[in-house]
């Protein structure tokens, strides 16, 4: 990216990580909310859907400070 200028390179990266932390975390939170069974509950809550939720919400705080952190200055 030789010929683009200083902001807009700057202003490109900032996307490429918004979108890429994104999907990392849907992916994580699809493969083991629905590969070990614990985004769904069966008759009432058991400790994994617990677990698993609990970290969901930490990721999703983390997840959404971390873009409030990326783009604060930027916007």
């Amino acid at each position: 990216m030789a010929g683009i200028e200083p902001e807009v390179q700057d202003f490109l990266k900032r996307i490429i990580q918004t979108v890429s932390m994104t999907l990392l975390f849907l992916l994580l939170h699809m493969t083991f909310g629905i590969y070990f069974n614990w985004a769904f509950f069966e008759g009432s809550p058991r400790i994994g859907n617990i677990i698993y939720y609990f970290i969901f919400l930490m990721t999703l705080a983390a997840l959404i400070y971390y873009f409030y952190r990326l783009w604060k200055d930027h916007v």
